[in-house]
């Protein structure tokens, strides 16, 4: 069985995601950044929503991984806040300035987060030497770790991925991400042997404004008109599953 993690955006993501059939929710803000922790309102109601099980991810900031103590405090504070609530699990990672894992922060987080399992995200793939960083992301004691491979996609790096999966030998999951269609899925599990699979799997929701100020746009994106707006498709996360049955 392949599991399926969409990577939500929004509530209404979460829906459509579970609406779909996906197995899991990576829960962010600002996916264009690469992911940031989302609010304690929005996960609240997501998790009202959606039975699947929700993982927020624990990001204070775009950038580098590389955190202050101020915001270890802030990423402390929101593991506790959402452990309240009754969340699954988490999303987060530390590195120090050299490229590998902080172990010390790290720590901190993991024994925040004891007792649900934690997924090291994709600043796995910024560091030095990845099949260093998956001995010590297992020594650590995370769960899975989301990776493409050191690539932009994990397409493009799916030879690593496969070596990955190779070494880690069930010790930890290797889940592959970016980039993930229904279109190569399939392909990329067949090259890689990961059993988990992240993605967006957006379409762009068109605003029902009728009035737009031709002189302002709140979009960074030319493609993109700026009350337009990026959420989970729940056709493109069931079309995916299908081409496993």
């Amino acid at each position: 069985m392949i599991l399926l993690e969409n990577c939500a955006n929004s509530v209404q993501s979460c829906i459509e995601a579970e609406r779909g059939g996906a197995h899991r929710i990576e829960f962010c803000a600002g996916l264009p950044e690469g992911g940031t922790t989302p609010s304690f309102g929005a996960l609240k109601v997501a998790l009202q929503e959606v039975r699947i099980p929700i993982f927020p991810i624990i990001r204070p900031r775009s950038g580098d991984f590389i955190y202050t103590d101020l915001e270890v405090r802030q990423m402390l504070s929101d593991i506790y806040a959402f452990r309240e609530l009754g969340v699954a699990g988490f999303v987060f990672g530390a590195l120090t300035p050299d490229g590998t894992l902080d172990y010390e922060v790290n720590r901190k987080l993991l024994r925040a987060a004891e007792g649900v399992p934690v997924t090291l995200h994709r600043a796995f793939d910024m560091t030095r030497d990845m099949g260093s960083a998956l001995e010590q992301a297992i020594d650590l004691g995370f769960s899975r770790i989301l990776t493409s491979g050191g690539q932009n996609t994990a397409i493009e790096g799916s030879d690593v991925i496969r070596k990955l999966v190779q070494k880690a030998n069930n010790r930890i999951i290797i889940m592959a991400g970016s980039g993930i269609t229904p279109d190569n899925a399939l392909d990329l599990v067949s090259q890689t042997g990961v059993t988990e699979v992240h993605g967006t799997l957006q379409s762009i929701i068109k605003s029902p404004s009728v009035f737009h100020n031709p002189n302002a746009s709140m979009q960074s994106r030319s493609d993109v008109h700026s009350y337009d707006y990026p959420e989970t498709d729940s056709i493109k996360v069931r079309t995916l599953l299908d081409h496993f049955q």
